[in-house]
């Protein structure tokens, strides 16, 4: 086993190098120059969409639904574990490096929206199947299908057996197990590792409830999600923002920390390039997996929604990130620099570390703190697994031409992994989750750069069309005047 998290270390490293980092980085900030800071300027017009349904349109589900499904893939352990995990590795900085990430993060997914809308297409079912496959196919032309396929084996094998599965259930798990069996005293021996009888049981227990809910497709997904993801969101926004105010005096502290972590300024001298890449590639890495900005999932949610206008759904597509990192995400990681638990204990891993945070900054007893974490984690976690079963499903779906009988064994096979998935150790887990991260942008941020174009004249057509008709008449009285 020892071998085996040597090897994904390295691959991973490998994958999540500098050029990697880079390229997604400049892809946002090249589509935030094309788009003229549309994340910015826009965000307002885009929360509005966000709880305003068009009332015309082809889809399956409402825009909210489809967002609502989306958050559901991308506010998951990414938000709690994921922070803590980055923040472990490469300092208080990674946060900062993280916001900045999902800043241009915003303008990537916002192109990831439009164009999943602009060249959906129903399948043999009837439902509507968009995504990178989709636009790299039908935008960047036919000769290019086999980057659309290649996207898509990755976006299948990230769901199955990673980002949708392991880390998920992992994370419930091991949240549950820190709760109920902290000093692990009730366990059996299972292929020469010992596992908490608490890991074995919720762990059989989520695995059932994903079972009977992704038998029913998208819009039992959707509608499942719909009522967990704004309540989950808004309890543990609660919890943090009651956090900072009982502690708003360490707030400005934690600030300076996070932006000195970040530019090196912690590191003794020689070490300070080293400190900030690592907390670049922490946050970074970290962030896109929380996100999922230029990952290219999120639009396969997004063509599925009822809408007649792609800009449309890029805005509301984009508040996914807006909502997922510089809030959630902003949220657990001043938590956890203002607690200063990775100071007073370095060993502490992954949930540990929020845990620990919640438990200084939470006005309860220290039970109580651990089972609002816990309660918060189980279920942003079982809703990812539900959203990333339907993203890989959608992938089958374009690799298969829908083909009803691999798309059932597929969800026997993706709850098998649920099942399988508190059995795996959480280094591996982490590890493999950021290399089928990487593996799935390279084809799907070529297609957002080589597309840019389309997004910008997408982009200021729609705008132009919401001119109001009271300033287009104002300005026809002047010229007859």
């Amino acid at each position: 086993m020892d071998i085996f998290n040597r090897v994904i270390r390295e691959i991973d490293s490998i994958i999540w190098g500098v050029p990697l980092i880079v390229l997604i980085l400049f892809c946002g900030i090249w589509l935030t120059i094309r788009l003229k800071g549309v994340q910015f300027h826009k965000l307002g017009l885009a929360l509005r969409y966000m709880v305003s349904p068009e009332k015309q349109g082809q889809g399956e589900v409402s825009a909210f639904a489809a967002l609502c499904t989306a958050l559901s893939a991308t506010i998951g352990t990414g938000n709690i574990v994921g922070v803590a995990t980055a923040i472990a590795a490469g300092g208080p900085g990674a946060l900062f490096w993280m916001e900045v990430a999902a800043l241009f993060g915003m303008a990537t997914k916002y192109a990831e929206g439009l164009l999943a809308v602009k060249y959906r297409t129903p399948d043999a079912q009837g439902q509507m199947l968009g995504g990178p496959f989709y636009y790299i196919e039908k935008g960047m032309g036919k000769r290019w299908k086999w980057l659309a396929k290649l996207f898509a084996v990755f976006a299948l094998l990230a769901g199955i057996m990673v980002i949708g599965t392991i880390t998920q259930i992992n994370g419930i798990t091991e949240a549950a197990t820190n709760f109920f069996d902290p000093q692990r005293l009730h366990t059996v021996s299972l292929f020469g590792m010992e596992y908490t009888y608490v890991q074995m049981i919720v762990g059989a227990v989520i695995t059932l409830l994903v079972a009977l809910i992704i038998i029913g497709g998208i819009k039992r997904i959707a509608t499942v999600s719909e009522i967990l993801v704004p309540a989950m969101v808004v309890v543990y926004v609660c919890c943090c923002l009651l956090m900072i105010g009982l502690h708003i005096k360490e707030i400005p502290g934690a600030f300076r920390t996070i932006f000195e972590s970040a530019f090196g300024l912690r590191a003794v001298a020689g070490g300070a390039l080293g400190a900030v890449f690592s907390s670049m590639q922490s946050g970074v890495a970290r962030g896109i997996f929380s996100n999922e900005a230029g990952l290219g999932s999120a639009p396969i949610a997004a063509a599925a929604a009822k809408t007649s206008e792609p800009a449309r759904q890029g805005l509301i597509t984009m508040t996914g990130t807006f909502i997922d990192t510089i809030i959630v995400c902003t949220m657990t990681g001043l938590a956890i620099v203002m607690s200063g638990c990775l100071e007073r204990d370095p060993s502490l891993q992954g949930v540990e570390i929020t845990t620990s945070a919640f438990q200084y900054g939470l006005p309860f007893p220290e039970t109580i703190s651990a089972l609002i974490l816990m309660i918060c984690l189980v279920f942003f976690a079982f809703t990812t697994i539900l959203g990333w079963n339907y993203y890989s499903e959608r992938c089958l779906s374009y690799l298969s031409g829908a083909n009803k009988t691999a798309t059932r064994c597929y969800r026997w096979l993706y709850i098998a992994a649920v099942f399988i998935g508190p059995y795996l150790t959480v280094e591996a887990v982490w590890n493999l989750a950021d290399i089928c991260n990487g593996l799935m942008a390279l084809p799907n941020i070529t297609a957002l750069l080589v597309l840019s174009g389309v997004v910008a004249s997408e982009t200021k057509e729609y705008f132009q069309s919401l001119t109001p008709p009271k300033k287009a008449n104002t300005r026809r009285k002047k010229e007859t005047s």
